[in-house]
């Protein structure tokens, strides 16, 4: 199983947008990276998507091979699948992480996103995020704790995950 993404950090961007990768996610893009070894820079695909997509997705290279997969089985020719290739494939861009352990973001997507001096990451899972931070607290932030707050004052969040063998 693949190692996955954990934890947030805010990062600075300088002015050639230069941004440093949390340490814990340099260690997972390098592990979803066939080709890394070490001394080498790891690679990893930011997705950028459609003009409504508020961040940066990115993905380890062995991530992108499994949503590629999953693209390849749906119908040809479906707008499903249309609009799945134009995210991922059309919307998306390679990225390397330097010696420094940064990317480079082109000024085309810090611009999509309202980024300047400061990124918010925080991971996914399968793939970690990149916000203007004052985007992420007013949109996604905020809609988690009004969920929370309509939850019973002991709500355990882990009664919403299935059971890993079908049954309860």
């Amino acid at each position: 199983m693949a190692r996955k993404f954990r934890g947030e950090g805010h990062l600075k961007v300088d002015s050639k947008g230069r941004v440093s990768i949390p340490a814990g996610f340099r260690r997972v893009v390098e592990k979803g990276d066939p080709d890394w070894t070490s001394g080498q820079r790891p690679n990893l695909i930011i997705v950028y998507g459609l003009d409504a997509q508020r961040q940066l997705d990115c993905y380890t290279i062995e991530a992108m091979d499994e949503i590629e997969t999953r693209i390849a089985r749906m119908q040809p020719g479906s707008i499903e699948r249309k609009m799945a290739e134009r995210v991922f494939h059309g919307r998306a861009m390679d990225a390397q992480i330097d010696e420094d352990g940064r990317i480079v973001l082109p000024k085309a997507l810090r611009d999509k996103i309202g980024l300047d001096s400061e990124a918010f990451f925080i991971a996914a899972g399968d793939h970690f995020e990149i916000w203007k931070p004052e985007t992420y607290a007013a949109t996604e932030a905020a809609r988690a704790e009004a969920w929370m707050a309509e939850q019973d004052a002991d709500f355990d969040i882990r009664t919403l995950l299935p059971a890993l063998d079908g049954g309860g």
